[in-house]
């Protein structure tokens, strides 16, 4: 890899390492989470706190900086369909007490954009603070991998004794004429999923509209899947999307 690709590549590593369970990091912390010396590692978080991406706070500890959400706002700013996407999912988790969320298909990976801080009661659900999801074992994986055809990725882990219980084909085909993707404590036991596509003007799928739920709430799954299609439509229409 050439000298400039991989000083981006080893930036954009330290920078994905902050997450929401992972707010700050010290440096050996990073550097063992990291697998790289001290010594380099210190250069690119000089770097990084130079250009204003993280910032140094007490304790010789680091976080995230406010350029960021410069960056964020301009992405945001850039995707005509993320604003009423993300009241549409913000009003699902107030009606319905559940943690919703919008994912895209990024290359062959599932990325969880948007989560609801509203409205959501019970108990944690599996990967509710997770950026990278199993397309295998997420309601938003299965929903995005079969409406744009992709395969699921050979080894894939088994979670529990319920994932990958389906052939992917048959399953695929399931979910393109459902046009809804659910997962039952797939990814872990106790944790459950519905997802249905979002669609620009012209069809075209966006992004997966979806809710996480306790698998004892299972009972619920064909109301929540009405309301999640009508949030879903709602969007759609919104964004000029006028079904023949």
């Amino acid at each position: 890899m050439p000298r400039t690709l991989s000083t981006v590549d080893r930036a954009v590593r330290v920078l994905e390492a902050f997450d929401a369970d992972h707010t700050e990091w010290t440096l050996s912390e990073l550097a063992e989470h990291l697998g790289q010396p001290t010594s380099t590692l210190h250069e690119q978080l000089t770097t990084l706190v130079g250009s204003g991406l993280l910032v140094r706070v007490a304790r010789g500890r680091y976080r995230l900086g406010w350029r960021l959400l410069k960056l964020s706002s301009a992405l945001y700013g850039s995707v005509p369909w993320y604003a009423p996407a993300h009241d549409a999912m913000n009003a699902l988790a107030r009606g319905t007490h559940l943690l919703a969320f919008l994912c895209v298909l990024q290359g062959n990976q599932v990325l969880c954009i948007a989560r609801s801080v509203q409205g959501r009661d019970g108990p944690p659900v599996a990967g509710e603070t997770a950026f990278i999801l199993p397309p295998h074992a997420s309601a938003s994986g299965k929903l995005l991998y079969a409406l744009h055809g992709l395969e699921l990725p050979a080894g894939a882990p088994r979670y529990t004794a319920y994932t990958l219980a389906t052939a992917w084909e048959q399953e695929a085909q399931a979910i393109r004429a459902a046009r809804l993707a659910t997962t039952r404590d797939e990814w872990a036991m106790g944790t459950s999923g519905l997802a249905v596509p979002l669609l620009g003007a012209e069809g075209k799928v966006l992004a997966a509209l979806g809710v996480s739920l306790p698998t004892s709430r299972w009972r619920e799954q064909e109301q929540l899947s009405r309301r999640l299609r009508d949030a879903a439509d709602n969007v759609a229409w919104t964004l000029g999307y006028r079904p023949t």
